[in-house]
C-alpha cells in the first residue's frame, strides 16, 4: 500500500506543472517524509483546480465525529473493488484528483527487518497518481473538510520486489495521462485507457531508517545508501 509519500516542490512548480493557478494557496514547506497516518494536508490536482486536502478520505455519508477512525481506513483505494466500496463508489465518476508527488517510500521484509525504499519515475521529479476525493461536514460543528485517498493497483515486478508481503504499489500514471483523467471524470472510469507506468521507468534505492523515522526527516533521509551485499540490491536500480 502507499502510506508515506514526499512533496518536495514548490507552488509555482505545481501550477507549471498542471496549468493551474496557484496564488491562492500558503507556501508549503518540503515535506521529504510524511506518514499517511498522521492525515498531512496536501496539495491535490482536481478538474478545477489545485486545492489543499487532507490525506484519509471521510466520506460525505460518515456521521461520527471522530473522523479519524475511518480515515485512517481510507488512505488507499484498492482499484478492484472501486465499484463495491460504499466510501468510493460514488466518486468514481466525478470526483477524481491527482496526487502530486515526488516520490514515495515502502518496506521490504527480509526475515524479521522491515527495510525502507524511497521510489520514484526515473525521468520526472513530480509525478502524479490517481486518486479520489470528497467532502464532509462535521455533525457537531458543521465545518466542512475535504479530503482524498490514493488508488493502489496490484504491484509489478519491481514494486513485488520491494513491498514483497502485499505486493501492491500506488496508481502511478503516464505523464501524458494526468489531466486526462481528470478532463474525462464526468465519465465511467475504465483503467485500461489509463496505463500505469512500467517498471523500467522507475527507480528504487534503500535509504537510511534511523534517518527516516526522525522526527526531522530532510533530504538526507531519502538519498542512497550503500550497502555490502550488492547483489541483492542490483536488481532494484
Amino acid at each position: 500500500m502507499c502510506y508515506s509519500n514526499s512533496s518536495t516542490s514548490t507552488n509555482v512548480s505545481l501550477g507549471k506543472k498542471f496549468n493551474r493557478p496557484v496564488d491562492h494557496l500558503p507556501d508549503t514547506p518540503p515535506l521529504h517524509f510524511v506518514s499517511g497516518f498522521h492525515f498531512p494536508k496536501w496539495r491535490i490536482v482536481t478538474q478545477e483546480a489545485i486545492e489543499i486536502m487532507q490525506w484519509g478520505l471521510i466520506p460525505r455519508w460518515f456521521k461520527d465525529v471522530d473522523w479519524k477512525s475511518i480515515a485512517s481506513k481510507t488512505l488507499n483505494a484498492r482499484i478492484e473493488t472501486l465499484a463495491e466500496k460504499p466510501s468510493f463508489k460514488h466518486l468514481i465518476a466525478s470526483q477524481r484528483c491527482i496526487v502530486p508527488s515526488n516520490g514515495f517510500f515502502e518496506w521490504q521484509t527480509r526475515g524479521k527487518e522491515k527495510i525502507p525504499y524511497f521510489i520514484a519515475p526515473k525521468d520526472e521529479e513530480l509525478f502524479c497518481m490517481a486518486g479520489l476525493f470528497d467532502q464532509w461536514t462535521a455533525p457537531d460543528t458543521g465545518e466542512t473538510m475535504r479530503s482524498f485517498t490514493i488508488l493502489t493497483t496490484e504491484a509489478n515486478e519491481l514494486m513485488a520486489e520491494i513491498h514483497n508481503e502485499k505486493k501492491r504499489m500506488p496508481y502511478v500514471l503516464k505523464p501524458e495521462d494526468c489531466l486526462n483523467y481528470l478532463e474525462n471524470s464526468h465519465l465511467p472510469i475504465n483503467f485500461s485507457d489509463f496505463p500505469l507506468i512500467l517498471e523500467e521507468e522507475m527507480h528504487a534505492h534503500r535509504i537510511d531508517k534511523k534517518l527516516l523515522l526522525s522526527e526531522n526527516a530532510n533530504q538526507e533521509a531519502v538519498k542512497a545508501i550503500f550497502v555490502d551485499n550488492i547483489g541483492e540490491q542490483s536488481s532494484l536500480f
